[in-house]
């Protein structure tokens, strides 16, 4: 089920709310709590119920273990525990996620046809098996506090955060559904949850679904693009990503503050930053997050030697590439921003500077650039689109622009046929750079949001033209991951 659907927005989501605090009202908080599990477990099942199993499966095996860790006083038991709750949530990521792309790289490499499995990836298998690893580990490290299976169950499920973020940690989580002050409703969170879900909503399906247009055409004829289509699919693509990306995470917030729950900022103006690290910081917040805090430190972080670090930064990256696809267009991507990452930390080590004009320049333009091996479906695909957005290939000027610059140099250009970009997807693209970098996001939005009249027709305007749309629906892109 997608917050972008009639089923979510008129059926789903005011069920689950009415059901909510009615039990809360009725000081069944127990069993609101476990109406909440239920509506998520429906909502999971409603993508593809063959597969409830598996996650109702990986959520008991992580609590027993979890529970286990928490109360065992055997410390070489306790190790074992952790290091085979690890490897059965990295087993089972591997075997839905990676064994195709495992099998097909070993037929390339040995000219073998060993038969693909073909396997669905289950919905959200990278984002619920990252967030029970982090419970582990800190269950290990006794931060835990016995917590019972359906609040276990509601910090891993929970339907705004489950699907695709943000990862959230069980602090953070469990804390919030064990507050009495949140089992009522609170009208300034409705309000606000409303405004923030009708933004999302906004973003998905009129700008991230419009700049999609461009971009799906784009790749699909990748030999066929010149010059400036080249760039207008690759800017496409870097917009629609963020404004999809940004609208889910607009949305999920939106619906846990119906329940006052509030989610970690996952979404910071990630095209404003200076920097590699400061994209990093922006984007996908709660992954950075748990690399960080899982993977980086417990390798030895920045503790140990200067080359130590840039191994261990270059490792998160690499990481972080092949959890988001089983694909090389994924790991050059990861290994991409690695090795962006390498270079941006010696060079500050060193106390380099450059005009913050030109470092927003080079940081963008460097993001823009590898959207591409994330987008594309091969990596030959990825090297013919850059190649023409370099000039290196297909370079040809617009008709109008052709036609400028031969009477103004007497050179002799060939014009590009009549092209599917027109003046829309330029002028677009434009709007959308300015908006990304000048105006307020929208966790600034929530800040500042008073509940008026003018904020109410805000809201509901919003909502009559993005509902208009809701015929055409598509999946958010990080449902792919």
């Amino acid at each position: 089920m997608l917050f972008n659907s009639y089923e979510f927005i008129f059926y789903f989501l005011p069920t689950a709310f009415l059901g909510y605090f009615l039990l809360t009202y009725a000081k069944q908080e127990t069993t609101a709590k476990i109406w909440l599990v239920g509506v998520s477990l429906y909502f999971y099942s409603f993508w593809n119920f063959n597969y409830l199993y598996l996650i109702m499966l990986s959520i008991l095996v992580n609590y027993g273990i979890g529970t286990y860790l928490s109360n065992s006083s055997n410390v070489r038991a306790r190790k074992i525990a952790l290091i085979s709750g690890i490897v059965i949530n990295v087993l089972l990521l591997g075997y839905y996620k990676y064994t195709d792309f495992f099998l097909e790289t070993l037929n390339s490499f040995i000219d073998n046809d060993y038969s693909l499995l073909k396997l669905a990836l289950p919905l959200a298998i990278s984002f619920f098996t990252f967030q029970q690893v982090a419970y582990l580990v800190d269950s290990y490290r006794l931060e835990t506090k016995g917590y019972k299976l359906h609040d276990y169950m509601l910090f891993v499920i929970f339907f705004p955060q489950l699907i695709a973020g943000p990862i959230v940690h069980h602090r953070e989580m469990m804390s919030q559904f064990q507050d009495a002050t949140n089992r009522r409703i609170i009208a300034k969170n409705i309000s606000l949850g409303l405004y923030i879900f009708a933004v999302g909503l906004f973003k998905k399906v009129m700008i991230a679904d419009t700049f999609a247009v461009w971009a799906n055409d784009g790749y699909a004829r990748s030999a066929d693009l010149f010059f400036f289509e080249s760039w207008i699919v690759s800017l496409s693509y870097t917009f629609q990503l963020y404004f999809d990306f940004s609208g889910y995470c607009d949305m999920a917030m939106g619906a846990a503050l119906l329940f006052n729950i509030k989610l970690p900022l996952n979404f910071n103006s990630p095209y404003k930053a200076l920097n590699i690290q400061d994209f990093w910081r922006r984007w996908h917040i709660t992954l950075s997050r748990f690399l960080t805090e899982y993977i980086y430190k417990p390798l030895g972080g920045n503790r140990i030697s200067p080359s130590r670090t840039y191994i261990n930064i270059f490792l998160i990256f690499m990481i972080s590439g092949f959890w988001h696809g089983a694909g090389w267009t994924f790991i050059i991507w990861g290994v991409l921003h690695g090795i962006a990452s390498v270079i941006y930390r010696w060079w500050s080590r060193r106390g380099y500077s450059m005009p913050k004009i030109l470092a927003w320049f080079i940081t963008f333009q460097f993001v823009n650039m590898a959207w591409v091996f994330f987008r594309a479906e091969s990596v030959q695909q990825a090297l013919t689109i850059l190649k023409t957005m370099l000039g290196v290939q297909n370079f040809t000027l617009p008709v109008r622009l052709a036609s400028h610059v031969e009477a103004l140099s007497g050179l002799s250009f060939f014009p590009e046929r009549a092209s599917f970009y027109t003046s829309l997807s330029v002028g677009l693209i434009v709007i959308a750079l300015a908006v990304v970098i000048g105006r307020s996001n929208s966790f600034q939005m929530m800040e500042r949001f008073r509940p008026n009249s003018y904020r109410l027709v805000f809201i509901l305007l919003l909502f009559f033209v993005s509902i208009l749309q809701l015929g055409k629906v598509t999946e958010f892109l990080y449902f792919n991951f």
